[in-house]
């Protein structure tokens, strides 16, 4: 592959009072730019990663990250989305422009505004993610979608509560040193295991403290290819970046495999020609506790119901064997739906630089990526190495 990182921007996740999409959107595009060290007219190409589904009245956005510069006029400007991977669907685009040669720098945004619609409408524009024929009508939202994949895994392996509680812990623990962190609160283990007022049961067995939060934010990333990055002040090259699409409708798969998950990370590995082994953290897609749980068996970290073990083990915590998601994860980080592909790959490069700051993996030379749309359905995994 050709492309690399080499100039990144991150907004705060959260509820950002006052913010407007466009707003979020300019500042991230201006300050990558800056970043890079480049100008408007350097740039080729831009791609917007913008879920919407009604969280937006503004649909037709990928005009917006011209609002950043008059310069970025006439540039040809395009958005995508594929649920709840729409960040990395937008990464990949870049990536391909590049690898054809079709652009030499590319301006990559992910974006989302979720807070400022009523909660119920939340609900029903994640909702729809899911197979509607289905799931539509699933109470709780895209929780209780999860919900069920949770009763599912808990009837066929056992009870896993107390790993999906290690897990939310971890998370929340990571997250208080990420400034870009929505909930930089480290709450215990104690505290996520057990249903309380302030950490009821949402959907089956998932209590709040297993559900990543509905955010506003924005991520935005600079792409060229190796040449041109190897001038620049830093470069970081996708040694791997697959997308595997899976069936939309439960029924038609294991739900409780993830195999989309599992055939994009053994393309990567394979893309790559490295292995497990050689990872230094991942970024993984933590929508709800259990999401990662099963993650840990697609990507082959443990057999299929074990992957507990590695959870309560401490494996997977910051100082151990792999670190998983070292940020915070979607958990505590927050999840604006079309900035979390942008974000996972910005706070992964700046590993990688060395530029992470309080969530700084030590001697982190090799991080890889997953980002996930639907349940397992569409499916992403980024292998990134600093060549600069």
């Amino acid at each position: 592959m050709t492309a690399c990182i080499v100039g990144w921007a991150h907004s705060r996740f959260g509820k950002l009072e006052g913010e407007t999409l466009e707003g979020l959107i300019v500042k991230v595009a201006t300050d990558a730019l800056d970043h890079a060290g480049i100008g408007p007219d350097d740039v080729d190409e831009i791609v917007l990663g913008h879920f919407n589904a009604g969280f937006s009245a503004q649909d037709f956005t990928a005009s917006l990250v011209l609002q950043a510069d008059d310069r970025l006029r006439f540039k040809p400007a395009t958005r995508v989305e594929n649920a709840c991977a729409t960040g990395s669907a937008a990464v990949r685009q870049g990536i391909r422009a590049i690898d054809a040669n079709a652009a030499r720098i590319v301006l990559v945004v992910g974006a989302e505004q979720m807070t400022t619609t009523p909660g119920p409408e939340i609900g029903k524009n994640l909702l729809k993610a899911s197979y509607l024929p289905e799931d539509g009508d699933t109470p709780a939202g895209f929780a209780g979608v999860f919900g069920k994949i949770a009763q599912g895994y808990f009837q066929r392996y056992g009870d896993q509560s107390d790993a999906l509680a290690m897990i939310a812990a971890k998370n929340h623990r990571n997250g208080v040193d990420n400034p870009y962190a929505q909930m930089r609160k480290d709450f215990s283990y104690e505290f996520c295991r057990h249903e309380s007022e302030k950490n009821p049961f949402v959907a089956g067995p998932l209590k709040r403290t297993d559900c990543s939060l509905v955010s506003d934010g924005a991520a935005a990333l600079i792409l060229t290819d190796t040449a041109t990055a190897l001038k620049m002040r830093r470069a970081v090259a996708f040694r791997a970046n697959q997308h595997v699409q899976d069936f939309l409708p439960m029924s038609k798969r294991d739900i409780l495999a993830f195999e989309g998950c599992e055939h994009a990370w053994n393309q990567a590995l394979k893309q790559a020609g490295v292995t497990l082994d050689d990872l230094s953290f991942v970024e993984t897609h933590d929508c709800f506790t259990i999401a990662e749980l099963i993650e840990y068996e697609a990507m082959g970290l443990a057999k299929p119901g074990e992957g507990a073990k590695l959870a309560i083990s401490g494996e997977t915590a910051k100082d151990g064997r792999l670190p998983v998601n070292p940020s915070g994860g979607l958990k505590a980080k927050g999840h604006p739906i079309g900035a979390t592909g942008v974000s996972m790959h910005v706070l992964s490069a700046m590993q990688l630089v060395g530029e992470a700051g309080g969530i700084q993996v030590p001697g982190a030379k090799l991080g890889g990526i997953f980002n996930m749309g639907g349940a397992a359905v569409a499916n992403y995994v980024s292998i990134l190495d600093r060549i600069r």
